[in-house]
């Protein structure tokens, strides 16, 4: 498996990854966006600054990087940064299929991507994730699986994943909802012939939702690399709006709440790699520190004691704006 190379790795770092939801498109999600980016949000601004944080976090000892075909230009902006360094063949490269970007580089559209999980969308959408990063990919992810997601169940979809597979590409999938410890055990199910079918996992688990855990946990001890996204939930877990005990810890140590939140993941045995969304260098530093933030057990107990309810969380994401 391409994640073998992470292993390699001798940075403290090394289990961190960077994340292109924020900077592949001009409209996301996480909190005090509008400070991060400012107005200028042309595609070559956002070129230019994507191009920066991969520098950063290449120079930085970070070696997964991870797009997908609904965060607007992010594969197109990966594939020329690995075009103008071609001496760097120590990364792993992973994207996502099954939402199409539909907000046409504008932050008020109604739509800013559809979910499809048929076989046409992947077709349609490996091709157009090959045309740009070509033998580069490593992992191809279907995007957010949920437990009623026609992707577990197609098996036309599955025999082409598994020949896409066959020929050195690591298929995973990634999950979003309430119900992603569902999403994960019935994706662990999926066969095809007597071999599972999905090699990774990439799922949300956080301070304020831990609630895919256990599947992430038996997900690990299945032989799948285990991926983390939104360790800072959107936002709400970095400055200023941590919650107060994630914003004390963090001052006792002093790192910002970020880092906090996401070494709270990195304490997990079955955290593969846990991904950075930084929006700018300096968050991406801030971010780095998460690696060598010693939490110790009372204070993981502490942070334990924020956990949401999947509904709640879920239903609080869906609320934030895209800014």
């Amino acid at each position: 498996m391409p994640f073998a190379r992470l292993a390699t790795a001798t940075t403290p770092t090394c289990h961190i990854g960077l994340g292109l939801a924020a900077v592949g498109r001009p409209g996301y999600i996480n909190l005090g966006r509008e400070n991060d980016l400012g107005e200028d949000r042309s595609v070559e601004a956002l070129r230019t600054r994507t191009h920066e944080l991969l520098d950063a976090a290449y120079a930085q000892g970070v070696r997964y990087f991870d797009a997908a075909r609904s965060y607007g230009r992010s594969e197109e902006f990966l594939a020329a940064w690995l075009t103008a360094r071609p001496g760097i063949d120590d990364i792993v490269v992973g994207s996502k299929w099954g939402y199409t970007y539909t907000a046409d580089w504008r932050t008020d559209a109604e739509a800013h991507e559809v979910k499809d999980h048929s076989l046409a969308t992947y077709e349609r959408q490996r091709a157009e994730t090959a045309e740009l990063l070509g033998d580069r990919l490593d992992l191809y992810q279907i995007h957010s699986v949920t437990p009623d997601s026609p992707a577990l169940t197609d098996k036309e979809l599955h025999a082409e994943l598994a020949e896409a597979a066959a020929q050195g590409m690591t298929v995973g999938f990634s999950t979003s909802g309430p119900a992603q410890a569902d999403a994960i055990r019935a994706a662990l199910a999926v066969t095809v012939g007597s071999e599972p079918l999905f090699r990774t996992v990439q799922a949300t688990y956080n301070v304020l939702d831990t609630s895919a855990g256990p599947a992430l946990a038996e997900a690990h001890d299945a032989g799948l690399t285990v991926i983390v996204k939104e360790g800072m939930a959107n936002g709400r877990l970095a400055d200023p709006h941590a919650p107060a005990a994630v914003r004390s810890i963090a001052e006792g140590a002093g790192v910002g709440a970020d880092a906090i939140a996401l070494a709270f993941v990195l304490r997990r045995p079955w955290a593969g790699v846990v991904l950075s969304g930084a929006a700018t260098t300096n968050q991406l530093a801030s971010n780095l520190h998460a690696a060598v933030a010693d939490l110790d057990d009372e204070q993981a107990a502490r942070l334990d004691t924020l956990a949401e309810e999947p509904t709640t969380y879920w239903g609080r994401r869906g609320e934030l704006p895209w800014h």
